[in-house]
């Protein structure tokens, strides 16, 4: 039987904290965590900044853009799931086409991942609407 190591058992906590249930609020909890993965769970050395998965993954020349654009895609699915406006839905979907295509640019592409965060945008359309249609989900957020 393999040893576990600590960084895997922390992965495995970090996963089994998220529910899985189709749930409003069980799906915001998803979504959040999803964009801070990929917009914000990287500070930079020496600055206030942090950067996502998304940004780190830009930086592999089109493989990496395609990779975050499939997991930006996630949070589009997770709305479509929330039976989110159909506008709204293209709305997101033209947010991560245009982060990905941005993103092909050599080195522009690269500023405009630090920039133009798709998948804030995105969860922001989804708050609104879970604010909306769903306002037990509603938390308080500590930034």
């Amino acid at each position: 039987m393999a040893k576990t190591t600590r960084m895997a058992s922390g992965a495995r906590a970090a996963a089994s904290a998220l529910p899985l249930g189709t749930h409003a609020a069980d799906v915001r909890k998803r979504v959040e965590a999803m964009e801070h993965l990929l917009e914000r769970s990287v500070p930079i050395p020496g600055t206030k900044a942090k950067v996502g998965l998304d940004a780190i993954l830009g930086l592999v020349p089109i493989g990496g853009d395609v990779i975050a654009a499939l997991l930006g895609l996630y949070i589009v699915w997770e709305a479509r799931n929330l039976k989110m406006p159909k506008a709204t839905m293209i709305r997101m979907l033209g947010n991560v086409g245009f982060d990905w295509a941005i993103g092909l640019v050599p080195v522009v592409g690269d500023a405009a991942d630090f920039l133009f965060k798709s998948n804030s945008r995105n969860l922001k359309l989804i708050k609104r609407h879970l604010d909306r249609h769903h306002p037990g989900t509603s938390t308080i957020d500590h930034r």
